[in-house]
């Protein structure tokens, strides 16, 4: 029994079959007969396609040129041929297929080894250059991160930090004036000034920024009075930070040397 010879067509692997007919020991003719049965009996259910399993084709027969009919059969086609087979030979033939669908299979997926001294010095340069580009994309990503470490930790430290914080916290993590970090805050459309009051306007209102608290004090006179006044809350902290990160305004831990941290601020409960 020889070996079925499989071949790509399309976007799959198939057999002629007239080699199938030659390894079955079955009349080409008798062959063509069941797979046309076969076709008709699947042709009757609509979720069945045919050309999954067998693909009509033609050859050139040699002498005369004459155009004959055969099909291609796909692995599935060939399964349904070795159901149809009983004892030794439906055996033989069904190891016989599953073998060589699995040695095209193993052609595909593998590189092919170069065949001369020329071939094997290109192949080696092309992997010598493969390994320095990624060598190189490698580095471009870890100082990327290395980069961008001193915002996370930043990011971190916001995040862990609980309650709310006055202006003139936030601003003193960028070594400046609350005065002129509100001055920046209302530049950027964040908030404006009523009656001396730094109020969102009304698009940044209800998104979490802000916490409004009562701040109790003493007149001169001894008449106790209150005043309201806004702190921001973490997730508003982080949303300056990200603002004046844009501004190139850094914060002031971010500046410190690696291993050392700056001072931190203690969120305001």
């Amino acid at each position: 029994m020889n070996d079925l010879k499989v071949f790509q067509f399309g976007n799959g692997d198939v057999v002629d079959s007239r080699e199938v007919a030659e390894m079955i020991g079955k009349d080409h003719a008798h062959l063509l007969r069941d797979i046309g049965g076969y076709i008709e009996v699947m042709g009757k259910n609509p979720k069945l396609d045919s050309s999954n399993f067998f693909i009509q084709s033609t050859y050139r027969q040699s002498g005369n040129g004459k155009e004959n009919h055969c099909y291609l059969l796909t692995k599935k086609g060939c399964d349904m041929v070795a159901n149809k087979m009983t004892g030794e030979k439906g055996v033989l033939f069904t190891a016989a297929y599953v073998t060589a669908f699995e040695k095209m299979r193993e052609q595909i997926t593998s590189p092919a080894l170069p065949q001369d001294y020329p071939s094997a010095l290109r192949a080696l340069a092309d992997t010598a250059e493969k390994n320095m580009r990624l060598e190189t994309e490698n580095a471009i990503q870890k100082q990327a991160i290395a980069d961008f470490e001193p915002i996370r930790q930043y990011i971190d430290t916001i995040l862990e930090s609980p309650g709310t914080m006055a202006t003139t916290q936030i601003a003193a993590d960028y070594n400046m004036s609350a005065r002129r970090l509100n001055v920046i805050l209302s530049e950027e459309g964040i908030q404006r000034n009523v009656n001396g009051q730094w109020i969102l306007y009304r698009k940044h209102m209800g998104k979490g920024y802000t916490k409004s608290k009562t701040f109790n004090f003493v007149h001169s006179d001894g008449r106790p009075d209150a005043k309201p006044q806004t702190q921001w809350t973490q997730k508003g902290r982080l949303m300056i930070h990200n603002l004046l990160t844009a501004r190139g305004i850094i914060a002031v831990m971010d500046k410190q040397p690696k291993g050392q941290g700056g001072p931190l601020c203690r969120a305001q409960s």
